[in-house]
């Protein structure tokens, strides 16, 4: 049986999640969260995102990077040129799997028929950006946990929802409201 995946991600009530290469906030408490909770796992995430996070091979986390470009691969890092290589080698790493972005790679993770759990940190503005979260409000989720957020410049919740499975359909949460 395949692992869990768990998508790690935070964006904007217009699903903004990136302009340029960077996080259109600065929110240390989602900054943290993040980083707690994706130390120690198996990571999956783009050539960019990959580029742009500086601590991303820090805390035993073990990479798995989607890219054509296997220059990249090192102590710790693999490379895989597509999503289903990415999944097929972070299932033969230790511990979960957590997918990190960016946009195309949440879009076919997203499409895919398995056991996931979104990690959502739900920033409550519209903010500009060119990097999206793909809808996923038409999913079937089920609400794990949920806790409230706020710094001086922006609310923000922190979700957890699980995929519901078609044996799970009387238990169905339709996304975030």
């Amino acid at each position: 049986m395949p692992k869990m995946i768990n998508l790690m991600v935070a964006c904007a009530e217009n699903r903004v999640m990136g302009r340029g290469t960077k996080l259109p906030w600065h929110i240390p408490e989602d900054q943290k969260f993040f980083h707690d909770e994706t130390a120690g796992k198996s990571i999956i995430l783009g050539r960019i995102c990959y580029q742009t996070w500086p601590r991303a091979r820090e805390d035993g986390r073990r990479l798995v990077v989607i890219t054509s470009n296997p220059s990249l691969a090192t102590d710790g890092v693999q490379v895989a040129r597509s999503v289903p290589e990415a999944l097929a080698l972070a299932e033969e790493l230790p511990g979960e799997i957590y997918v990190n972005g960016g946009e195309r790679i949440f879009e076919e993770v997203l499409a895919l028929d398995r056991p996931m759990r979104l990690h959502l940190t739900q920033v409550h503005a519209v903010v500009e950006g060119d990097v999206f979260f793909p809808e996923w409000r038409h999913i079937a989720w089920r609400e794990v946990s949920r806790r409230e957020g706020s710094d001086a410049n922006f609310s923000y919740t922190f979700l957890a929802l699980e995929r519901v499975v078609a044996s799970d359909k009387d238990e169905v949460r339709r996304g975030p409201v």
